[in-house]
């Protein structure tokens, strides 16, 4: 019967094909005679589950009865056995899969000295790559399938919040098989991924050579701008400068005409090649200006790129396109974004952007900006970078008083025991913490790896440079502390390590967020006043509406590419730069005052990180509600707090926000605090 609209309905799975329709049926018939009808409808979903994913390779039909007629476990004793038996052993896979991968990828990560030509290669080994195929082939997933319900987004939010623990424990660990993707599929898509990756790390901008319409060059020599990343922080880093608005606006010709696919192909990269972007004019750039002695090209090709940037995208859509059929739950790309990874709807997401978009606030704060840059707004001012309150203490104090106080990672290692102590963790929680978190000295900037099996530790990675640790290594040391802080408590005190972790990335970020800005009370200084307080809000804000246009645009491109499967790269670059007009000219224009910019297609991670950017402004948002409910409580229960919030585990984010903070996701936080500021008047 349908499902009544108090009852959330299950996943759809397709019929299985008629040749396996005997073996069902006799299957069920013969373990609910076996196991009474109380356990009919666990056996039906159960076998109906088993059955979606069976493939020619498994068995034959009678190999299927058979198969499922032996591993139903009914409900109590030999179930819960069942249940505990398999939640031990995949924390054992999957512990053990994070520590090769933690130890073979060490000599690249960490400084420990000379790197050989194998390490990259050690590094590229993936222990898990293939854990799932494995899985499946051993059947010990179609196990799991057969006594374990999968759940689709709707039961999870519409009865998650009556769940036991145990039942949330259950729905991941089926909804880990809710795909079956091949491994000729899985490569495809790594191919793809990285081919735009290597495509998106080779598009360098050399500042040098841009030209004005005077000819001449506003930028010092060796500076080169990845896109959009560099691009963009190179129009912020103007902001401080009183005669950067020519640069911002040379910068904004460049975006464009990376988006439009109108940059000359010769550009890219290119230490002797000078380009003027407005009027897309092209030449040899003088010997004297050119990095690196290289002889000056005879004769510059003016031709554009031939929408490569595009035929990127289209082969990442491609590739994962390929997966909809093995995914019969999710089937595609775009459901298993928002209802698996995300397990937020799309529509609610959508919602969410459009509420920061249209919020009367957005327009109060443009009306700031305006007045302090004392000129109407243009399209680069999405990254007005003004509002970032800059230290009271000269960076050059701050570096001496990290170098000092932490010469070596295990310097900073011994003070985390006082660190958590000031952040207001008791002294036994902070002792507890510190010998659990462990200190390596990376190579490059840090990060944090956490464990997947409980009598492994999280690993702090920390930039200590000859000299001890700068102040911006310290920034980031403390952010990824957090991290470790969140991956310690998610996975000792979830109960079950089924549920480890955080609903998604943008959760755990919140938690580290809020940890870097108390980064200078944990040196002893103070931290930000009430007036820079009340610019981070308003700075929050704006940064979070320049992103939510952002994440609205790479979702109607991936629409549009399902709608159009067989596009090509011309017309996919065409339907872009309509989608980002369209988004600019509803939620933009009316703010920034100009219309038709195709600026929200610039960011890079449209290209190689696959729908990845609506992330950021549910990030913001959770970070935000979090700083809130923090902040209004005393500093004293600082530490048990996020051990409580943690501790929630990888339910849904709706769920563990209304467990973290009392309410749903949401925009109020962001907006009354952008709304308090404004209030407040603007604090220069």
């Amino acid at each position: 019967p349908a499902a009544s609209p108090a009852t959330p309905a299950p996943p759809r799975l397709p019929e299985p094909p008629p040749a396996l329709r005997p073996a069902i049926r006799a299957a069920v018939a013969a373990l609910v005679a076996r196991h009474g009808e109380a356990e009919r409808a666990r056996i039906e979903r159960g076998v109906r589950q088993v059955a979606a994913f069976w493939r020619d390779g498994d068995g034959d039909p009678a190999a299927f009865q058979a198969f499922v007629e032996e591993q139903f476990q009914p409900s109590g004793p030999a179930l819960d056995a069942l249940f505990h038996r398999l939640e031990a052993a995949l924390e054992q896979i999957d512990g053990h899969a994070v520590e090769v991968d933690r130890a073979l990828s060490s000599w690249m990560q960490l400084d420990l000295g000379p790197l050989t030509p194998v390490d990259p290669l050690l590094a590229s080994y993936d222990a898990a790559a293939h854990v799932t195929d494995d899985l499946f082939d051993d059947k010990v997933a179609f196990a799991v399938l057969l006594d374990f319900p999968l759940t689709s987004l709707e039961e999870r939010l519409g009865a998650g919040a009556t769940w036991s623990r145990r039942r949330w424990a259950e729905a991941r660990l089926a909804g880990r098989f809710s795909r079956r993707i091949p491994g000729a599929v899985n490569e495809g898509i790594a191919r793809a991924a990285a081919a735009a990756e290597l495509y998106v790390a080779g598009y360098d901008v050399l500042a040098h050579h841009l030209l004005d319409a005077r000819g001449a060059r506003l930028f010092p020599a060796g500076k080169r701008l990845l896109s959009h990343w560099n691009l963009r922080d190179e129009i912020k880093a103007q902001y401080a400068r009183p005669d950067g608005l020519p640069r911002q606006r040379l910068l904004l010709a460049v975006m464009e005409r990376i988006v439009t696919e109108t940059i000359p192909a010769a550009v890219i990269g290119a230490p002797a090649v000078d380009w003027d972007p407005v009027t897309n004019a092209v030449r040899p750039a003088p010997a004297a200006e050119i990095e690196g002695g290289a002889p000056p090209p005879a004769a510059v090709d003016p031709a554009r790129e031939p929408d490569t940037r595009y035929a990127r995208l289209l082969g990442c859509f491609r590739a994962v396109r390929a997966a909809d059929p093995f995914s019969p739950t999710a089937p595609t790309f775009i459901d298993r974004k928002f209802d698996v990874e995300r397990e937020i709807p799309e529509a609610r997401v959508v919602a969410l952007l459009e509420e920061i978009l249209g919020a009367p606030e957005v327009r109060r704060v443009a009306e700031v900006i305006r007045r302090r840059l004392g000129r109407p707004l243009e399209p680069f001012d999405v990254w007005y970078d003004g509002f970032r309150p800059r230290s009271r203490i000269p960076e050059a104090e701050l570096d001496a008083r990290t170098r000092a106080r932490y010469p070596t990672p295990q310097a900073y290692a011994r003070d985390l025991p006082r660190i958590f102590r000031d952040l207001g963790f008791t002294p036994a929680r902070a002792d507890l913490l510190a010998a659990h978190i462990q200190v390596d000295p990376a190579r490059g900037s840090g990060h944090a790896l956490g464990a997947a099996r409980r009598e492994d530790d999280p690993h702090l990675r920390t930039r200590v440079g000859p000299g001890g640790m700068d102040y911006k290594g310290y920034n980031i040391a403390v952010h990824e502390m957090g991290h470790n802080v969140e991956q310690y408590f998610s996975l000792q005190e979830v109960g079950s390590p089924l549920l480890a972790g955080v609903p998604d990335t943008a959760f755990t970020e919140a938690i580290a967020f809020v940890f870097q800005a108390r980064d200078l009370e944990l040196l002893g200084l103070p931290g930000p006043d009430a007036a820079a307080r009340r610019l981070l809000a308003l700075d929050d804000l704006w940064m979070t509406y320049e992103i939510a246009g952002v994440a609205l645009v790479d979702l109607g491109v991936w629409h549009w590419m399902y709608d159009h499967p067989a596009a090509t790269p011309a017309g996919l670059r065409e339907a872009t730069l309509r989608i980002a007009r369209a988004v600019w000219n509803r939620w933009y224009a009316p703010v920034i005052g100009v219309r038709d910019a195709p600026l929200l297609a610039i960011y890079s991670h449209m290209i190689d990180s696959f729908l990845y950017l609506p992330d950021y402004p549910i990030g913001h948002l959770i970070a935000a509600q979090l700083e809130a409910h923090l902040s209004a409580l005393p500093r004293a229960s600082f530490g048990a707090e996020i051990e409580r919030i943690a501790s929630e585990g990888a339910v849904a984010p709706d769920l563990w926000m209304r467990h973290a903070t009392g309410s749903p996701i949401s925009t109020a936080p962001l907006l009354s605090a952008a709304r308090a500021a404004l209030d407040a008047g603007d604090p220069r």
